[in-house]
């Protein structure tokens, strides 16, 4: 017996007195499982698969994803194996196969796709087949259709155009090669009438613009300054569909033209001017689906005072074996932390927590929670039970619990599951530069 995280599991191979068949049997399947999997020495597709695999789920890859499986492929894929509870091998068997979406998903039955909330092998072919499309799933090929595989539907749905639903439908399926295109329901043709066009000034001012570039970005593909690349080119697109000038036209080339662009349409919407594509401009913009449809939180206050910074670290290895599952928001001893929704205080933890020193869990009205750790100290008045309103302070940024400097440690769980990273949302209310403490009534 293997003892994992407080789980008892059956070892693979069982060898019992005077059964050398059953030995046999088992090595001969295992051989079989990884005859075609990459293995160490090896290069091609097959191990940069492998390492880009790694590489999206917070690994860090010394050279990247060469293609080679090298020592240095091998150990990362050892650190992986035991972080998520398997054995430390470094090579690709079956079960790591499977987690990372390395081999090929079964067919699903098109009467049949899975549903949220179940729990299957097909959820584990769907799991597998977004990993092998490029939208790996938190957590892996697990075959429970929660959150995250909502999330990475609706990120694979946007990179192919597709109607952002977050649901397994025929043509999702698809397009995921889970299902044949002849088996896809084609939804009913309604004949439009023709409708006369009345020509206002009215009507032509609030006309939504439209860009004549198909498709959407996801959140890990938004362009960044000095980038040349189609993305560039559609938020180029948008920007001109918004009527804001690019000088030198759509090039695809992210250079001060468009970043002064991207500006002039920032002050235009109301958006904070950073010339760069963040989260709101990019919604904004629409080259992007609101946070709503990705099934991601959206918070009115950033939960800090400034001045501070952050970066993404979520996944990012930590001692003993976990991973990041917030993020850091780092400033100085004292700093105002405040309630990022309206909701209720519903735990709370004493600066003798090992790891989180003082921290709080902020509940909203539809289970989702949101975490703060490392706490100086907590407002006045907050206690388990507690209703706070956005933008109210409910304690003050320190470096108790396992924390270093000082920093607030902040998690989200939607609905009260899983963590999902919360970089984008505290991005799309950045507000590290502001320095005064919000009125408080």
């Amino acid at each position: 017996m293997l003892r994992i995280n407080g789980r008892i599991y059956k070892s693979v191979i069982s060898v019992v007195a005077g059964s050398v068949l059953s030995l046999a049997m088992s090595t001969t399947n295992a051989n079989a499982a990884s005859e075609s999997m990459p293995v160490l020495g090896d290069s091609g597709a097959s191990v940069t698969q492998l390492q880009q695999a790694l590489i999206s789920r917070g690994f860090t890859l010394k050279g990247g994803a060469d293609g080679v499986f090298s020592v240095t492929t091998r150990n990362t894929l050892k650190s992986f194996q035991r972080i998520v509870g398997f054995r430390a091998t470094g090579t690709v068997d079956e079960r790591t196969a499977k987690f990372l979406g390395l081999v090929a998903p079964k067919q699903l039955d098109p009467k049949a796709l899975p549903i949220a909330g179940t729990k299957s092998e097909e959820v584990r072919s769907l799991q597998q087949a977004l990993a092998n499309n490029g939208v790996p799933v938190k957590g892996g090929a697990d075959g429970v259709f929660g959150l995250a595989t909502k999330i990475a539907i609706a990120k694979f749905q946007s990179s192919k155009s597709l109607p952002i639903t977050q649901v397994i439908d025929s043509a999702t399926a698809a397009a995921l090669g889970l299902i044949s295109q002849t088996a896809v329901v084609q939804p009913a043709v309604v004949k439009a009438v023709a409708q006369p066009v009345v020509a206002s000034a009215t009507a032509s001012a609030v006309k939504p613009a439209e860009s004549t570039i198909d498709g959407m970005l996801t959140i890990d593909t938004l362009p960044t300054r000095g980038q040349k690349s189609d993305a560039v080119r559609l938020v180029q697109e948008k920007l001109i569909a918004n009527s804001i000038e690019v000088k030198g036209g759509v090039d695809g080339i992210f250079g001060p033209a468009t970043a002064i662009a991207i500006a002039a349409f920032q002050t235009s919407r109301g958006l904070k001017v950073t010339s760069a594509i963040d989260l709101s401009t990019a919604i904004a913009l629409g080259v992007l689906p609101d946070l709503a449809t990705l099934g991601i939180p959206q918070i009115s206050v950033f939960p800090s005072q400034g001045r501070c910074s952050f970066a993404d670290s979520w996944q990012q290895s930590r001692p003993g074996g976990r991973q990041h599952e917030g993020v850091d928001i780092m400033g100085v001893k004292g700093l105002a932390v405040y309630a990022v929704i309206d909701g209720t205080i519903t735990k709370m933890y004493g600066a003798d927590a090992v790891l989180s020193g003082n921290a709080l869990r902020l509940t909203g009205s539809d289970g989702t929670y949101f975490f703060y750790a490392h706490l100086d100290s907590f407002a006045p008045g907050i206690a388990i039970g507690s209703a706070v309103r956005a933008g109210q302070i409910i304690g003050y940024m320190g470096s108790t619990g396992f924390a270093g400097s000082p920093h607030l440690h902040f998690e989200v769980h939607p609905k009260g599951g899983a963590a999902v990273s919360p970089y984008p949302i505290v991005k799309a209310v950045d507000a590290c530069e502001v320095t005064d403490v919000l009125p408080q009534s």
